[in-house]
């Protein structure tokens, strides 16, 4: 299995996730994009400089054959999976789990 499979099963089951809490959050009139697309560029720059960092002091390598070859700075593209998985994720969980406003609770 190469890095890319990996990142497409997280990041799918991600995106699943996202449109969960888009939905919940559209209808509890809670922001969702702004807040996901603000995170999504912030944990993706960080992991770009930390990561080529960490790749530039050697304190890791990756399999050369499970790679795509593409890189953003010294950080292979597959590693750009984990904080876009993250950033559909966290802020999806936090909408599905926040408790539901009392005008939007079914009466039984």
């Amino acid at each position: 299995m190469t890095y890319l499979e990996l990142d497409l099963v997280f990041v799918a089951c991600a995106a699943a996730l996202a449109v969960a809490g888009a939905r919940a959050a559209r209808r509890r009139g809670m922001p969702f994009a702004r807040p996901v697309a603000v995170t999504l560029v912030v944990l993706v720059a960080l992991t770009v400089v930390f990561d080529s960092l960490m790749i530039a002091a050697d304190l890791f390598r990756y399999d050369a054959a499970s790679l795509l070859g593409v890189t953003v700075w010294l950080s292979p593209v597959e590693d750009l999976a984990w904080p876009v998985a993250a950033a559909l994720a966290l802020p999806s969980v936090w909408v599905l789990l926040a408790p539901v406003p009392s005008r939007e609770r079914v009466r039984t």
